[in-house]
């Protein structure tokens, strides 16, 4: 017999605050049942089991103040206990915000931990952060970062602050995210930017991958050369749209790969690169500009001494 854990016992009438207006009932919904799989949500979406005023809804129905949504038990099979964030881990995240007020941290993510679980990573950042701050109630990922970039990432403390950099987000100028790269080859200092369209795609591995195709999403991001060493440029990259794994595809459209990547990179260059010591994507998003509830923000993460000292090695001291 399998055993089971019930996220919640019974049946919960929930009235939507103000907060949530404009949120789609999907996402209510992934924040509501934390741990339950999307392909779960959707399930009792599909079946009626979620009513909004006593009516069925598609997972887009977009809340309304006032809704009432009848959200029912569910149940899904035992799981290993949630490893615990180690001391030493929660004194280095600790040690990783750059920036902190009210509604809002900006955490310097070193490359190899995930932002969130899943894939075959139990722990993120979201779920260590809700560890190591359980006084933060309402703490959910602003944006994400691949695994293996560096660099700052956005968490909203409050549901306000989340709405506020999502509309900013999609404004697509209120914030300005600059990363920093080293591709392979001689970057061209009049290509200033890549305009080029990104589809996703899904390889028979599984794994998720995005390719510039004519019918997909527009992706811009927009480069400048700083600097070039042994066989590698190192460019900064800003991202106008925010498509997955954008700055990585674009950089291979453009013919410099970036170094390090094992996904969209020139086995040829990276094996070069490792002899001068890279072991990891370089790919470093180095800051964050914007303004919010009338105060300027700017954080700058430090570049990690690792890709410093690949850099160092490749004839660039910045």
């Amino acid at each position: 017999m399998v055993s089971e854990t019930v996220i919640n016992p019974a049946v919960r009438m929930v009235t939507v605050a103000e907060d949530f207006a404009g949120q789609r009932i999907d996402n209510f919904l992934m924040r509501e049942l934390k741990g339950v799989p999307k392909s779960k949500i959707y399930n009792i979406l599909r079946r009626g089991e979620v009513r909004i005023n006593k009516s069925r809804v598609k997972p887009d129905y977009k809340l309304n103040g006032g809704d009432i949504i009848r959200i029912p038990p569910v149940r899904l099979p035992e799981k290993a206990a949630v490893m615990p964030v180690s001391e030493s881990f929660s004194e280095r995240i600790r040690d990783a915000i750059l920036y902190e007020d009210a509604g809002l941290i900006v955490i310097n993510k070193p490359s190899g931990l995930a932002v969130h679980g899943g894939s075959g990573v139990s722990l993120g950042l979201i779920e260590s952060l809700r560890q190591i701050f359980p006084e933060y109630r309402n703490l959910e990922l602003v944006h994400r970062l691949d695994r293996d970039t560096s660099g700052c990432v956005m968490v909203a403390k409050k549901r306000s602050v989340l709405k506020q950099l999502h509309e900013m987000l999609k404004s697509k100028t209120a914030i300005e995210k600059r990363y920093l790269a080293a591709v392979a080859g001689k970057w061209p200092v009049r290509k200033q930017q890549v305009d080029a369209p990104l589809q996703k795609n899904v390889l028979q591995s599984g794994e998720r991958m995005v390719r510039v195709e004519l019918d997909g999403k527009r992706a811009l991001t927009r480069f400048s050369m700083l600097a070039r060493g042994t066989g590698m440029s190192l460019v900064e990259a800003r991202p106008v749209t925010g498509r997955t794994h954008q700055i990585r595809a674009h950089c291979l459209h453009a013919g410099h790969a970036i170094l390090g990547d094992d996904k969209y990179g020139d086995d040829e260059a990276n094996r070069l690169a490792k002899q001068r010591g890279l072991r990891r994507l370089f790919l470093h998003a180095e800051s964050l500009v914007f303004s919010l509830e009338g105060r300027r923000i700017s954080v700058q993460a430090p570049l990690p001494e690792e890709l410093q000292a690949f850099l160092k090695a490749s004839g660039i001291v910045l």
